[in-house]
């Protein structure tokens, strides 16, 4: 799926309004929390601890990123590239 389709299909949901970074770090402390909760398995929520719940999770925590960039004026692909590059500059050299 294309980046500009997943945030097309996410202001189709959740409209226009953007968001300010204050309001963005709350909504990513409830999807860390849910994938906190889901590792930390206590009995009462094992029953809803699947799969596709954790993929669910996953995937609120990606497509909504794409979305809280936009709202805050940046480019999810400019984003992405950005993360990537910094994460093959943090191996170590392969020689």
């Amino acid at each position: 799926m294309e980046i500009d389709k997943i945030l097309s299909d996410g202001r189709s949901i959740w409209g226009e309004q953007k968001l300010t970074l204050s309001e963005i770090i709350v909504r990513l402390g409830v999807v860390y929390g849910d994938i906190c909760r889901y590792e930390r398995n206590a009995p009462k929520d094992v029953p809803m601890h699947t799969k596709e719940e954790l993929m669910k999770e996953f995937g609120n925590l990606i497509t909504s990123a794409i979305r809280w960039c936009d709202d805050l004026g940046l480019d999810p692909e400019e984003c992405i590239g950005k993360a990537l590059e910094a994460q093959k500059r943090f191996l170590p050299s392969q020689e």
